[in-house]
């Protein structure tokens, strides 16, 4: 390249960078959820009329048959503005309760905020203009027609900085039913257990039943911002027995293509980047699971408990547990059996597992998850090395033969009949194999896939800052320079391999590391510091053999002896 043409490149480079990162700065930042700290949706009803406007509807356990309502009804829109929310605070949790019904109508996670520098919490459900996502339970009982009221004991409630536990009491008398709805949160615990307590004082038995259900609408995901490139999952999911891990689509729950299931134990969940909201039933009952819309177009998971038989005169405890928090494995481990299967690694699960334990104990001792990841990469680049090693010593060869091979297609270019003989002739004679290069790789491609969705999954990385400039590894770098530095290390790296003889081929190459620059620009700091990393501890492997293949007066030794 001559030095004219170097001078225009040059500050023609700087000046798109400049433009990028002022484009960043004032139309890339992530569309996080605006939801104020606690609003009421204008014209809506947090604990609206599900399925079939009476409230709480549960199916049939066939899946043929049409849905009943269990009798619990839904709100008026002037019943709703009238009342006032119970405000719950405790160390991780801030949630609003409507006291019609009892249901979670906002969450917020004091220990998440919404962004880096914010001083707002992340809101993880809210019933706004926005947004509506709410986590409901309600109560099937005998000759209720409408969801219970209840009366809270107070307004507000706080957990003690010398408390380990807060009980939200809720109390009603349903048809000569004495109903208190307890909720229960303890200190560092995103799991709320929510049980009903019923003492029958009538003069006949009564039945009941627990439903819990999820509600959101298709609004996006507020916790993956800006990005290109795969997105995690948004949508509902369900464990049972049979079936541990099982996605439900919102498309699906839209056109009611999922059937019912009766399983024992198992749980219920709504799935985003980071978060996850879940009801788990007691794990030694039958429960049912399904799927609904209602009145608002919300999609609906829910699950309905065993009816209970209350005898007059007697008491009964019904209830379950609400998880509304960030996806770390060990809290969804302690609330049911495969809940930490909603941090979604893909179909490389088995692979990404033990890369994230091993990024853990690392984090242990280092106590920085962007030198952990540094750490991580270099351990594995070590393990994978053998495999490597081959793919370089092939490459490597290829280069320091490419005048010969060259020679040898121009020799017999207009045969290729001929030509493909002499060329394998001279593969053999050299030792090269052409997939030699391809082969280890391809296998060593699985590790870095899942290695990739392991750290776009980890809620750990979010908000946790790395050095100087890098102070969220959940976001891109604000100035590129990671991404840059990739693309450098490939330019690097491609220089060491072999050309390929295709002269367009080798032009597309040539453009890859631009390509995947632009790309990664909006990659998450902490995929990129991987890919950085690799490519750097790459370059040197493969510089390292590149020399050592050059320097071996054996390699083309056959050809200049013939």
């Amino acid at each position: 390249m001559d030095v004219k043409r170097l001078l225009l490149l040059i500050p023609l480079a700087v000046l798109a960078y400049l433009l990028v990162v002022q484009w960043n700065q004032d139309y890339g930042q992530p569309n996080y959820d605006s939801t104020p700290e606690m609003t009421q949706r204008s014209n809506a009803v947090p604990s609206s009329d599900i399925d079939d406007g009476n409230g709480l509807a549960v199916p049939s356990s066939s899946p043929q048959q049409s849905a009943v309502s269990e009798g619990i009804s839904g709100d008026t829109e002037s019943e709703t503005a009238s009342r006032d929310f119970i405000a719950v605070t405790t160390d991780v949790l801030d949630v609003r309760i409507d006291p019609h019904g009892g249901d979670i109508v906002y969450a917020a996670l004091p220990q998440h905020k919404l962004t880096l520098d914010s001083d707002r919490n992340y809101v993880l459900l809210s019933d706004n203009d926005n947004r509506s996502y709410v986590a409901r339970s309600g109560l099937q009982l005998d000759g209720q027609a409408n969801r219970i009221a209840f009366t809270p004991e107070n307004s507000e409630y706080r957990l003690g900085d010398n408390d380990d536990q807060l009980n939200v009491d809720l109390t009603a008398e349903v048809n000569g039913v004495d109903v208190i709805k307890r909720l229960t949160f303890e200190r560092g615990s995103y799991a709320v257990n929510v049980n009903y307590y019923l003492a029958n004082n009538t003069d006949a038995p009564v039945s009941a039943r627990f439903i819990g259900q999820l509600a959101r609408d298709n609004t996006p995901d507020p916790s993956s911002g800006v990005a290109m490139g795969m997105s995690s999952y948004l949508g509902a999911a369900y464990s049972t027995p049979d079936a541990r891990y099982e996605k439900i689509d919102f498309g699906d729950i839209q056109s009611r293509s999922f059937e019912n299931r009766e399983a024992q134990g198992g749980w219920i969940a709504i799935i985003q980047h980071y978060f996850v909201s879940a009801w788990a039933p007691q794990q030694d009952q039958q429960n049912l699971y399904y799927v609904t819309t209602d009145s608002s177009n919300r999609n609906v998971v829910a699950f309905a408990g065993p009816t209970s038989s209350i005898a007059a005169e007697s008491e009964a405890t019904l209830g379950a547990t609400l998880y509304m928090g960030p996806k770390v494995q060990d809290n969804l481990e302690q609330v049911a059996p495969n809940l930490r299967l909603t941090v979604d690694y893909g179909w490389l699960w088995f692979i990404a597992n033990p890369l994230f334990w091993l990024l853990d104990k690392i984090h242990d001792i280092v106590g920085n998850w962007g030198w952990s990841i540094v750490l991580l990469t270099v351990l594995v680049k070590t393990i994978l090395f053998p495999l490597s090693a081959k793919a370089y010593k092939s490459m490597a060869r290829m280069r320091k033969l490419g005048p010969e091979m060259q020679r040898l297609k121009e020799m017999y270019g207009d045969d290729r009949q001929k030509m493909s003989q002499e060329m394998m002739k001279f593969y053999q004679k050299e030792k090269i194999n052409p997939l030699g290069g391809c082969l280890p790789i391809l296998i060593q491609m699985p590790v870095f896939i899942a290695l990739y969705w392991m750290l776009l999954e980890s809620v750990e990385l979010r908000h946790a800052p790395f050095m100087f400039w890098i102070q969220d590894l959940s976001v891109k770098d604000p100035y590129f320079i990671l991404p840059i530095l990739m693309g450098i290390s490939m330019f690097v790296q491609q220089m060491l391999n072999p050309t390929p003889p295709d002269p367009m081929q080798a032009k597309i190459m040539k453009m890859l590391p631009i390509i995947f620059t632009f790309f990664f620009l909006w990659f998450p700091a902490g995929l990129v510091i991987y890919w950085v990393v690799n490519n750097i501890i790459s370059v040197a492997q493969q510089y390292y053999i590149t020399r050592k293949i050059e320097n071996d007066p054996n390699v083309g030794k056959g050809m200049r002896t013939k």
